[in-house]
Order: C-alpha cells, then structure tokens, then sequence
C-alpha cells in the first residue's frame, strides 16, 4: 500500500527541514498542494528541499515546476484540471464519489475521499458508509489505484488495509492544527507511529 504525505495549505516556518526530515526517515511520497500559493513561492519550497527528493514529489498546482524540477508527477484538481500537453510524468486526481473513481481509471492513482470524518476540515463529514466501500471493493472499484483520504488516524488506518484501498495519505493526522509550533521530532515520532498502523 502506498502512504502518502499531504503538505498542509498554508507554509510556515521551517517546513523544509520538517519535510526534509520525513524523506531522511523514507516518506515515500509527498503531495504538494499550496492551493493559495503562487509559482516562486512553490519554486523557494522546492528549492529548500534537497534534489534527490524531488523524485517523491507530486504538485498539486503550478505544473510547469514538474518537469522544471524533475518531480514525480502531477495532482489534478477542481482548480486544474487539464494535463499539460507533452506531459510524460505520473498523473492522479481527487475523486469525491465512486463514479469519479470509474471515470478516471485510465490515471496511476486516485484520491477518494473523505472516507472518515476530516481532521484537518471541521465539520468535512464522511461521504461513505462501510457497506458502501466494501460493495465498491467487491465490484472492483476500489483497487489498488485508489488511496483513501479523509479522518485517517490511529485509530481508522487499520481498517483502509480491509476495505481494499491501496493505499492512504494522511494530513491532519501528521501536522495536527499548528505545525508551525512543532518541532521535527515530534512530526517524526507521529509518521512512524502512522507507519506502525499502517503496516
């Protein structure tokens, strides 16, 4: 199962070294979604992060910077939506229904979600039942290309594994309300104890 890391919406002080940090400790995948962002402002992020990182990363926006830097791949979205012509990179999309699932079975993965109460979005309700996402499982729906996103935490991650999906990423259950006010080690004890359930 993939575990992916979401970056919070907004930056703040020393999110390079703490994102640094978690690849040094062998996050994977890490999504980079500054919906209010401009282009330099990803740029300096990506900038801070050292280049052997750049490999693992997928931008939510700003897509020119994926073949400038040699990212991962793209995320697309309500706000962009269109891959860029010639592009050769990883593409993935966030589904907020099973019939978006189906519709974009032709990308490398998908986002569905909120499969749980949100963390890090208040009052962000579930949009599935159990029945639901095992019916979808048992139909072949949710796969391997589906990550479960949306209230994953301790206690909820375990159950991700048996309802098919393949794999998770996770935001309010890693950086919590103020990252700003946390130090690296703190984030780094909450991803191995993510990565405990999760395996």
């Amino acid at each position: 199962m993939k575990l992916i890391v979401i970056t919070t919406p907004h930056f703040f002080e020393g999110e390079s070294r703490m994102l640094s940090a978690l690849f040094r400790e062998g996050m994977e995948k890490l999504h980079l979604r500054k919906p209010r962002s401009d282009k330099e402002e990803l740029r300096a992020l990506l900038e801070a992060i050292p280049p052997e990182y750049h490999s693992r990363i997928v931008v939510h926006d700003h897509f020119s910077l994926a073949s400038e830097y040699q990212l991962a791949g793209i995320h697309l979205n309500s706000r962009n939506h269109t891959i860029p012509e010639g592009f050769k990179g990883s593409v993935s999309r966030s589904c907020h229904s099973l019939q978006e699932v189906e519709d974009n079975r032709q990308l490398d993965y998908v986002f569905l979600s909120p499969i749980f109460p949100s963390i890090s979005k208040e009052g962000y309700g579930s949009n599935f039942s159990t029945e639901v996402l095992r019916n979808a499982a048992s139909q072949g729906i949710i796969n391997e290309k589906v990550v479960a996103l949306g209230g994953l935490c301790e206690q909820t991650i375990p159950m991700i594994r048996d309802l098919g999906f393949g794999g998770m990423a996770i935001l309010g259950a890693l950086w919590g309300e103020t990252p700003e006010t946390l130090q690296i080690n703190t984030i780094i004890n909450q991803y191995k104890k993510i990565q405990l359930c999760y395996c």
